[in-house]
């Protein structure tokens, strides 16, 4: 049995990359204890849970309640069931507090991910977290980390070569294709609030994607070769990246995940089975 940390911020995290991978682990005899900023239970995006908000007519109260769109957006009930097991968990009501954990005290780290600026930019600038992010990584422990959570990861600088913990390594993370798509739909049906799935957003003169998760990422490599997308060989291509399917306990087709040595990587919350299996076997 390993002992893996799983840091969260206080709202705004994906349910589907937070419980289904503790679930994994979960399942797999792994002891999976929570940090959260101040040691209280964290909650995830609630639009990504209901789905309200997530079509046109969603800023309005009574309309609100009767999503479309948003039942495409959210999780599934894979994930909104293993959420709801995750909150019924006295590890997830105990968090400890990010100031607080101690990295010896783990055998390994997963860094879940989550788009939402309100509640996610705390936990991707916590620089709490990034040393202790860089502690797992000087040790070799293994760490996992999905969709914004890599760029958590890409931001943690190691005390020993000065570079992002991921200088050196193969990754992937939320790609700016899949992220550019969600937010052209957000752009239409939540337009009075167009940029929900964009976590940063680019300054005058800059590229566009130049702050999405994939061009900060890339930035932190050694080479930008070691951003790893699927390939247009892979007999799934289309399946992986149409960011319409997902992948499940059984069925890894429509995942794309990257292991290099101690660490693995995942784009979406559609890679996340695959995602929490991986890592799993890696901690035995």
């Amino acid at each position: 049995m390993a002992r893996v940390l799983i840091p969260l911020p206080a709202r705004d995290f994906d349910p589907s990359e937070a419980a289904i991978s503790w679930q994994v682990l979960s399942n797999a005899g792994h002891a999976v204890t929570f940090a959260t900023p101040g040691g209280g239970p964290a909650a995830a995006d609630e639009m990504m849970l209901s789905g309200e908000g997530l079509d046109p007519w969603g800023a309005i109260p009574l309309l609100r309640k009767l999503p479309l769109i948003g039942l495409l957006m959210r999780a599934n009930r894979n994930a909104r069931n293993a959420y709801a097991a995750m909150l019924a968990d006295h590890n997830y009501a105990r968090p400890l507090r990010w100031d607080a954990v101690d990295a010896s005290a783990f055998d390994g780290l997963l860094l879940p991910g989550g788009h939402r600026a309100r509640g996610m930019r705390e936990y991707l600038e916590s620089e709490a977290l990034q040393r202790c992010i860089a502690d797992f990584f000087e040790a070799q422990k293994p760490v996992a980390a999905i969709c914004h959570g890599v760029l958590l990861a890409a931001r943690s600088i190691s005390k020993k070569t000065r570079r992002s913990v991921l200088y050196g390594y193969r990754t992937t993370a939320l790609t700016w294709a899949l992220e550019k798509s969600a937010w052209k739909v957000a752009r239409v049906t939540r337009f009075w609030d167009p940029n929900y799935y964009r976590t940063y957003l680019e300054k005058p003169g800059e590229p566009d994607g130049y702050m999405s998760v994939q061009q900060e990422v890339m930035r932190a490599l050694a080479h930008p070769e070691d951003f790893l997308d699927v390939p247009k060989t892979d007999p799934d291509y289309r399946r992986k990246t149409s960011g319409l399917q997902r992948d499940t306990l059984e069925n890894a087709r429509p995942a794309f995940v990257v292991a290099d040595r101690n660490y693995v990587s995942a784009r979406w919350p559609g890679d996340v089975h695959t995602f929490a299996k991986t890592f799993a076997s890696l901690l035995r």
